[in-house]
């Protein structure tokens, strides 16, 4: 059984997402979208605890309401010194059942408050979080997050590790998979040794329920069963068919820059710079395509498929030279999903001359993205990038516009992935 999934997702219950993110949402434009197993985010933040218990109905460790399946997931902001060096990881977290997602939030509370965010800060080592985590049960799965996102992340340029072990220590082998990020494809990760015993995963990271943020990016799992069991084997036996993927170049850091004086470098033009801005003389932001090049250990891997693709709203926008959001764009976007199924169906599989019977115009915009033949300007510092097309550019929502870079103590930023 293939099933395409999307572990890592936030409630309305987090900083900078949408206020409309319910279950019932999250049900509806996941199956619009093509998913089959959804996660719930969040987890531990109290009052969407109470909600999941109260809408969910368990069948073995997945979830089901509203026609759709979910997993118990979370992400977790652990911000630490280590080494004489400020580290800000991010890591998700997957639970087996209410229960130990009840066991989790009571852990959460002894070392900090959960409530204010549903992805809440601690002061813990990667290291400690994963034994004291493990220690509840080992059916826990720790991922860490975006890993390449400069400022939140394992290999972050601006707070991060040079390597897997570095980071997790002695509970490395515990930990069995990453997670890529929208600024990075498998290719990319495939060029660190260490990662060759790791599953690569992609999910969206989602901070609101639209179906051009759900599942931008998925992970197709080859389970028996649809159980939480089954997806764990999956993950620690690297059974992925395949993942979705982000095209790198939209994402917002894949170049280097400085947001603040819409300065984009790529990687060898940066070095030439010394990494500082032309304009303001300050350090740029070290984007992931150049954090890659800085830890790579070879010029490429070899591990499971992927497909790059730009989401369909998108491209229905572009085509139509108008917004995402608007009920010009939902009309022709809603003929697809009805003749199709479901966003996946008609990004993936859908022949042209089927697309084209729609939209002839539309269907070649979406066969050139399948084929990976639309250029991008590339995103960089907390701006995502721009599939060139007719001259039309995505305009993100306020809410993925958030500050990038955090006061100190308190993470503000919650749009780095």
């Amino acid at each position: 059984m293939h099933v395409i999934s999307d572990l890592h997702i936030h409630s309305r219950f987090s900083r900078a997402t949408s206020k409309y993110i319910n279950l019932k949402n999250l049900a509806r434009y996941g199956v619009m979208k093509g998913i089959h197993l959804l996660g719930t985010g969040d987890f531990q933040h109290p009052e969407w605890h109470e909600e999941i218990k109260a809408e969910l109905q368990e069948d073995n460790g997945i979830y089901k309401a509203h026609g759709m399946h979910f997993m118990l997931t979370t992400e977790i902001s652990l911000i630490y010194t280590d080494k004489g060096k400020g580290r800000r990881v991010h890591v998700v977290v997957w639970a087996p059942s209410i229960a130990v997602a009840k066991q989790i939030q009571e852990q959460c509370l002894k070392w900090g408050r959960i409530d204010y965010d549903g992805r809440p800060i601690f002061k813990i080592p990667c290291a400690e979080f994963v034994e004291t985590l493990k220690g509840i049960s080992d059916a826990i799965e720790i991922i860490p997050a975006h890993v390449w996102t400069p400022w939140f992340s394992m290999y972050g340029s601006m707070s991060g590790y040079d390597s897997f072990k570095d980071c997790f220590e002695d509970q490395s082998k515990r930990v069995h998979a990453i997670e890529t990020g929208l600024s990075s494809d498998p290719d990319m990760n495939w060029r660190l040794p260490e990662l060759d015993n790791k599953t690569i995963l992609s999910f969206s990271d989602a901070h609101s329920h639209w179906p051009w943020k759900l599942g931008r990016e998925a992970t197709v799992f080859d389970v028996k069963q649809l159980t939480y069991d089954d997806v764990i084997k999956a993950v620690r036996n690297n059974h992925v068919v395949k993942t979705i993927e982000f095209f790198p170049e939209e994402g917002k850091y894949h170049f280097d820059g400085h947001r603040n004086c819409g300065v984009c470098m790529h990687p060898a033009e940066s070095i030439k710079q010394n990494n500082i801005c032309p304009k303001c003389k300050k350090q740029m932001t070290i984007g992931v395509a150049h954090r890659v090049e800085d830890l790579a250990k070879r010029d490429k891997g070899q591990g499971k498929p992927y497909i790059k693709l730009i989401p369909l709203t998108e491209l229905v926008a572009a085509y139509l030279g108008s917004n995402p959001q608007t009920k010009k764009t939902w009309a022709l976007y809603d003929q697809y999903i009805k003749r199709f199924g479901n966003e996946f169906n008609v990004l993936l599989d859908a022949p042209q001359d089927k697309l084209e019977a729609i939209d002839a115009g539309l269907a070649k915009l979406i066969i050139a993205s399948r084929e990976q033949k639309i250029p991008f300007k590339p995103g960089y510092d907390g701006v995502f990038g721009v599939p060139q097309i007719g001259g039309w550019e995505s305009k993100p929502s306020a809410e993925e516009q958030a500050p990038v870079r955090p006061p100190q103590p308190e993470q503000k930023s919650l749009g780095e992935f």
